[in-house]
């Protein structure tokens, strides 16, 4: 009997040390999960759904969540993914691959960037996954405003244990062409123009290292300009053709955001073209935000209304795209 009552207790015994380490070990499995990773933490917020779903896509959330870090996250707003086009996250999933996989690289930089200690300076080089950047830190007024590719961060530096995140108000596009020239050639929209450059011999001017900014007419401001067709654009006058598109180039990197943070009091500003010439730039209002503007118009000296943007921030290796519903005249 004290035999089998020994035996009873060792058993006891040895099922309670068994019981110990395994709740020993449950607990190092639990207290290793780290519920605070920079892709753990989007997902954990409501208003970045469609980026999580970037993320998962990509497999760029296994890269962060598995990886030491530290990294920056660029996520920007279900707000921002719905104006290029993805509404919600379910979008983005039936999305090209392809692309959204471009778009993860190119919001994901390996290091950690507190992009509120940057110098305050115009369009600061930085490098993603997915290519170059340009980030601006500069006071307008009471706020310090920051910037990437002309996009505006909303929220900086929410922090996770293997980095940083920054939320942007637009989804930023890689770009595809190391030349300006090349992404003019590509846009369907602007055709007449890109021949214009052809024709006179600027497309190789702006072929340099740059930085360049043009304004590109579309095709039917080009045509209300009397340049109708290509065979026109290739019987012009070169010296009259080159002088005209010279009055659209500027030789330096300019988003549109640069304009509204640079622009004083008056809301109005002359920017120097490269042929010697000024054209000049106007804040549009934001109607739905007092004190705030939503875009630039431009004049140039022989204009009588104002030429409006239709695309904008058209990132390429060696320059900026804008497309305007206009020309820019010299004389009337």
């Amino acid at each position: 009997m004290k035999l089998q009552l020994r035996y009873y207790k060792q058993l006891v015994i040895l099922l309670f040390a068994t019981f110990l380490i395994t709740s020993c070990k449950k607990d190092e499995v639990l207290n290793s999960h780290d519920n605070n990773r920079v892709n753990l933490v989007i997902a954990d917020n409501f208003n970045l759904s469609s980026f999580s779903a970037v993320l998962r896509k990509s497999g760029m959330d296994k890269v962060v969540q598995h990886g030491e870090g530290p990294y920056t996250l660029l996520a920007p707003s279900d707000a921002a993914f719905s104006t290029a086009g993805y509404n919600g996250p379910v979008a983005v999933l039936a999305g090209n691959t392809k692309m959204i996989s471009r778009i993860a690289n190119y919001h994901t930089l390996d290091g950690k960037y507190e992009l509120n200690k940057l110098p305050f300076l115009f369009n600061q080089e930085l490098r993603t996954r997915g290519g170059k950047m340009y980030a601006t830190h500069w006071i307008k007024g009471r706020d310090t405003v920051l910037t990437l590719n002309g996009s505006r961060v909303l929220a900086q530096n929410i922090a996770a244990s293997n980095g940083l995140i920054q939320v942007l108000d637009r989804v930023l596009t890689p770009y595809v062409h190391d030349l300006i020239g090349s992404a003019i050639a590509a846009d369907p929209n602007i055709t007449l123009f890109a021949q214009a450059l052809k024709s006179s011999g600027v497309l190789q001017t702006i072929s340099g290292a740059g930085p360049y900014t043009v304004f590109a007419p579309d095709n039917a401001a080009m045509q209300a300009l009397g340049y109708s067709t290509v065979q026109q654009i290739q019987l012009a006058d070169p010296v009259k053709l080159r002088s005209f598109l010279l009055y659209h180039i500027v030789k330096d990197r300019r988003f549109v955001y640069d304009y509204i943070l640079s622009t004083g009091t008056s809301n109005m500003a002359q920017q120097g073209m490269m042929d010697g010439n000024s054209i000049t730039i106007k804040l549009v209002p934001n109607p739905n935000a007092p004190a705030s503007f939503q875009g630039i118009s431009l004049r140039g000296i022989g204009n009588t209304v104002d030429i409006k943007l239709l695309k904008q921030d058209m990132l390429s290796g060696n320059g900026v795209l804008h497309v305007i519903d206009g020309g820019l005249r010299i004389t009337q």
